[in-house]
């Protein structure tokens, strides 16, 4: 296990670093992060390279037991770049171009700052891709930013040309015969500045165009980095949970693993909620992660900027551990004295000394120290996957059609339930191979095209079960309705159609099978089209239209089912729908019940290992069963029965015998 920090050696005087990674090595610390903001102390004129002040940080933290991650600096581009070049800088939406005195201020598509990424990533590689003490490079930090120049412009414009081949191919998928939006022209073609009124599948495309900028920006580093870094040193970007600028499962293709950037905000953790965004960047490899920045305490950012309660830190690491991360590293070290991030949470102060919080995280060194070798080699596993599509989430949003339709929230109510019941789940990309699942559950697969469709059959003919929510099957992959009832192609298997859809301006009863309930913002008026078809729940009097209509139906397709959810169902009818998906389907969960407010999360590995991670979030000690002896290899104590864990607590079990 990797347990770290930011560190920013460039920020102090070389007489105070010793001090630092000392204090680093007595927390257990094992890694710390460097240099993704110091391009201006890396090369302080054009051509001008001072990279010994680095590599003297490096060597004093190896010397430490402290591995490090080199950040190529390119999300902070010096004044002299930017005047130099001042066509590397973004232009902003209402169309002025960004001032240099932040970060990200840049032009990510623009060649000039590509050829200057590049060059600074190659000459760091040329002095550190053979240093041992660097163990791996993180590519920028946290991509976000768009720019909306005329080169933007043309760009996008080249990718339409690429992407369609001809205007009359373009002009055919997005239907530009609606409102004389007909092209003769690329050069006619606009960028969608934010207005809420453009063609869906301009929109579309450029977020598409977006992910290709991206995917450029960071290959022209990762390029120059492994021209001369050892094989050995990994390549990583820190993505930001749900942002959805760009389509980050593209984006992760090149890295050789993912890592995310796990801040809570105002408030405390939401286990279920937070679990679900590691469970989503696990996803972009389908492999373990890092956690390569999270709160130590409190941020900036946030309305309010509350501290985390005594050890929700601690409890808030092992929750990502438990999720398949194999980092976690503190964002930052120490204050800085002057920034924009001046009362942001750290774990020494601007004086040099410890923050209370300190302690805390020196007790999850002592855990990672007796429990990293049993966690080497093994990955969270389940039987139930979720499907999530960047290109989904951005359509549905381009027209919710309900303002309170948001997907990601669609899609939680989905994984809140099924994970508590299984307590593990994975969320994958539609076109992810779904051998070893009996669950697949996707909320609103929304655009249909043959490489999503053509593994679904298989799936479910060899004894798998589809779920579809609402508003599947209704588009094709640029962004145009589809000339069929949904689910489209699914409705012959299926053995049912969607007659019509409805936003709801207030709930509805819905009733049948699991008893009764409420739809919400969303209902679909289901047919029959097949005598074997089983409905599930039907509306309940209220809407006039829906009354009566099949909401829910199943139907068996090969060795396996496809179920239609034609409904957002309030809480507790998706507790209830969860409940049957995973009886009907022979999901075995990965552990029993547990308290509320307690995570369990079950680590394995292919010899067989397997442990247990338990994690008491609540603010009062648990009792939870235990269906066989276990050993807490934090404490070492063997429970026969019964698992005590204090309030916001953590145990590992191991199966004893």
């Amino acid at each position: 296990m990797i347990l770290g920090c930011a560190w920013y050696p460039e920020h102090w005087d070389e007489s105070r670093w010793p001090e630092d990674v000392r204090l680093m090595r007595e927390a257990g610390m094992n890694m710390v992060r460097v240099g993704e903001f110091a391009w201006s102390r890396l090369e302080p004129a054009e051509g001008q390279y001072e990279f010994e002040w680095l590599e003297r940080a490096i060597a004093l933290a190896a010397e430490n037991g402290l591995r490090t991650i080199l950040g190529t600096p390119t999300a902070a581009p010096p004044a002299w770049l930017t005047q130099t070049y001042p066509e590397t800088l973004a232009i902003n939406a209402d169309g002025r171009q960004a001032t240099h005195g932040a970060r990200c201020h840049f032009n990510a598509g623009n060649p000039k700052y590509l050829e200057l990424c590049a060059r600074i990533a190659g000459e760091m590689a040329k002095r550190f891709g053979a240093n041992p003490h660097v163990i791996g490079w993180q590519i920028d930090n946290e991509y976000h930013r768009e720019s909306w120049g005329e080169d933007t412009r043309r760009a996008f414009q080249a990718f339409l040309e690429a992407r369609h081949g001809s205007l009359d191919k373009l002009n055919k998928r997005w239907s530009t015969a609606y409102w004389s939006q007909e092209y003769t022209d690329w050069a006619q073609i606009p960028l969608p500045i934010a207005w809420g009124g453009h063609n869906p599948g301009l929109q579309l495309d450029y977020k598409l165009f977006i992910t290709e900028v991206y995917k450029q920006y960071q290959h022209v580093q990762i390029e120059a980095i492994r021209a001369h870094a050892e094989p050995r040193q990994w390549i990583t970007h820190n993505f930001m949970g749900w942002f959805d600028l760009f389509d980050h499962y593209t984006i992760s293709e090149e890295l050789d693993v993912v890592a995310w950037d796990n801040y809570v905000g105002k408030g405390h953790l939401d286990f279920r909620a937070n679990g679900a965004v590691h469970d989503l960047t696990r996803g972009f490899k389908r492999m373990n992660y890092y956690v390569l920045e999270t709160q130590p305490g409190w941020v900036n950012w946030s309305g309010v900027g509350n501290a985390l309660y005594p050890g929700e830190v601690r409890c808030m690491a092992w929750h990502a551990v438990g999720h398949g991360a194999d980092a976690v590293s503190y964002w930052q070290w120490r204050s800085a004295l002057g920034g924009q991030e001046q009362y942001h949470g750290t774990l020494v102060a601007a004086d040099g000394a410890p923050r209370p919080l300190y302690t805390e995280v020196a007790e999850l060194g002592k855990d990672f120290d007796r429990v990293g070798p049993l966690l080497e080699g093994t990955t969270p596993s389940s039987q139930v996957a979720v499907l999530h599509s960047y290109e989904d989430r951005w359509a549905i949003n381009m027209q919710r059609h309900h303002r309170d339709f948001d997907p990601v929230q669609h899609l939680l109510s989905y994984y809140r339930p099924l994970r508590d019941l299984t307590h593990a789940v994975d969320i994958v990309s539609p076109l992810a191979p779904l051998e070893g699942y009996k669950l697949v559950v996707a909320p609103h697969l929304h655009l249909f095209h043959n490489a999503i469709l053509a593994p679904l059959g298989p799936f479910m003919q060899n004894g798998g079960h589809l779920v579809l929510g609402p508003r599947s099957g209704f588009k094709d992959r640029y962004n145009a309705l589809l000339p069929s009832r949904q689910p489209s192609v699914l409705a012959q298997g299926l053995g049912a159609h969607v007659e019509e859809f409805y936003a709801l301006e207030e709930p509805i009863p819905v009733e049948g099978r699991w008893g009764e309930g409420r739809a919400q913002y969303w209902a679909e008026w289901l047919t029959s089209d097949a005598k074997d078809v089983d409905v599930l729940m039907s509306y309940g009097p209220g809407q006039g239209w829906l009354d009566g209509k099949p909401a829910v139906v199943t139907r068996k397709f090969g060795k396996g089912r496809i179920t239609y959810v034609g409904a957002w169902l309030d809480e507790e009818m998706m507790a209830k729908l969860a409940d049957w998906l995973l009886t009907v389907s022979k999901v075995e969960p990965a552990f029993g019940e547990v308290p509320d407010g307690v995570e369990v999360c079950r680590r394995a590995a292919p010899d067989g290992r397997e442990l247990f991670i338990f994690i008491n979030h609540t603010d009062i000690s648990v009792q939870v069963p235990i269906p066989k002896p276990m050993r807490d290899m934090l404490t070492g104590k063997v429970h026969r029965t019964t698992l005590a864990i204090g309030p916001r607590d953590v145990a590992v079990g191991v199966k004893e015998g």
